[in-house]
C-alpha cells in the first residue's frame, strides 16, 4: 500500500501546529503551521509536486516566515511605554504640565510617552512652574515625581 500525501494533510498539520502554540511557550511553532497551510494551497495550485519538493517548500517557508517575524514584525511589536523600567530609565524624562495647584502643592504632568505605565502624573516640583511649562524628572520619591522646569540651552 502506497502512502500519498494529500494537501489536506498539510492542512490539518497546519492547524495542529498553530494549536500547539497553546500550550507551548515559545512563539515558534506558529511559522511552520503558517508554513505548511501555505504548502496546502501550493500543492492546490500544483498538484504534480513531488513530497520531496513540498517538503523542501514547507522548510523553506518556515525558515522565511520565521525570518520575517523576527525582522520586520516583531520590532513593531516592541513597548515603549517604558512601564517596569529602572529608576534611571525614569529620570530625564520630560513632560508638560497641563494642571497646577493640587493637593500638597502637586502639579500634573502629561509625558508624550508613557512612563511607569502611565502618560499623566501628579508630580513634586522644585520652583514654581505654570500650565504649559516643560519639566523634567529629576527624582522619585515614593508614588511621585519629582520635576523641575526643563532648560534647552546648556
Amino acid at each position: 500500500m502506497n502512502f500519498v500525501f494529500e494537501p489536506w494533510h498539510w492542512f490539518v498539520l497546519g492547524i495542529l501546529l498553530i494549536l500547539s502554540e497553546l500550550i507551548l511557550p515559545a512563539f515558534a511553532a506558529i511559522w511552520f503551521g503558517i508554513a505548511a497551510i501555505a504548502v496546502c494551497i501550493l500543492y492546490l495550485l500544483f498538484p504534480w509536486m513531488s513530497f520531496t519538493v513540498q517538503i523542501i517548500c514547507w522548510i523553506v517557508l518556515s525558515i522565511a516566515c520565521t525570518v520575517l517575524w523576527f525582522k520586520f514584525i516583531k520590532p513593531l511589536s516592541i513597548d515603549k511605554t517604558k512601564a517596569g523600567m529602572p529608576r534611571e530609565a525614569t529620570i530625564g524624562q520630560t513632560g508638560m504640565v497641563i494642571q497646577t495647584g493640587l493637593a500638597h502643592d502637586q502639579i500634573r504632568v502629561r509625558f508624550p510617552m508613557p512612563v511607569l505605565g502611565s502618560d499623566e502624573w501628579n508630580c513634586r516640583t522644585l520652583s514654581p512652574v505654570q500650565v504649559g511649562d516643560r519639566v523634567r524628572v529629576i527624582d522619585i520619591l515614593g508614588n511621585d515625581l519629582v520635576v523641575q522646569p526643563h532648560t534647552t540651552a546648556l
